[in-house]
């Protein structure tokens, strides 16, 4: 499998998979990052407490209720929300400094993450991809295979999965999780074209100047 270079010529893109649970955008964000390993993987923030071997901007930016409100009203955060009496989201500083350095950056989040960053200042350079599961008799057998969680939890996983495979239609691409790698290679390919956008590319004004001058120096 060829692995890309990474190309500091252009600007870097938000590339946001969702999916039901189970239907497989965890395993091909892995993937993904494996094939290019200057993607960067979205690291939230959050209120919860660091749990036993969590480090800060590892796992997550711990930050206090006061500092992430603060982060919230000067516009710092390109989405989040509240779970559990906890605020969790996506800090845009990081993300920046990653579209400068040419680098894409990754967001594994549900959907109406998804939609408060296609509404940002930085909406212009979303991918959105929705990945589904080839039908709900093969969504709960993934869940079941995990062998992870009791039937309870499944339970009310399944139940979620309705609400957000309706919000399919809000995404520029839709792939169906049939076979892993057939699927992997379908993802690669919307990179590598999104990537190819003129723009995406800020270098070509200058390039094709450039040729200009070459017709006028003849």
């Amino acid at each position: 499998m060829d692995t890309p270079l990474q190309n500091t010529t252009r600007r870097g893109l938000l590339l946001i998979l969702s999916s039901p649970s189970g239907a497989g955008k965890s395993t091909l964000a892995r993937l993904l990052m494996g094939w290019d390993p200057s993607i960067r993987f979205s690291v939230s923030a959050t209120t919860r407490a660091p749990r036993v071997g969590e480090a800060d901007g590892r796992e997550y930016y711990f930050r206090s209720h006061d500092q992430f409100t603060g982060m919230i009203a000067g516009g710092e955060m390109l989405e989040h929300a509240e779970v559990f009496g906890n605020f969790y989201g996506s800090p845009k500083g990081p993300v920046e400094d990653a579209m400068r350095e040419g680098r894409d950056t990754l967001f594994d989040i549900d959907w109406q993450g998804g939609q408060q960053i296609r509404n940002s200042v930085l909406g212009r350079d979303v991918v959105s991809i929705f990945v589904l599961p080839p039908s709900i008799a093969e969504l709960e057998a993934r869940l079941r295979g995990r062998a992870q969680d009791s039937d309870d939890v499944i339970a009310g996983r399944m139940a979620k999965s309705q609400s957000e495979i309706s919000h399919w239609a809000e995404y520029d691409y839709v792939l169906v999780n049939r076979e892993l790698d057939q699927t992997f290679a379908r993802l690669r390919s919307i990179l590598e074209g999104e990537r190819l956008r003129r723009d995406r590319q800020p270098q070509l004004s200058g390039f094709v100047r450039g040729l200009n001058e070459e017709f006028e120096a003849r």
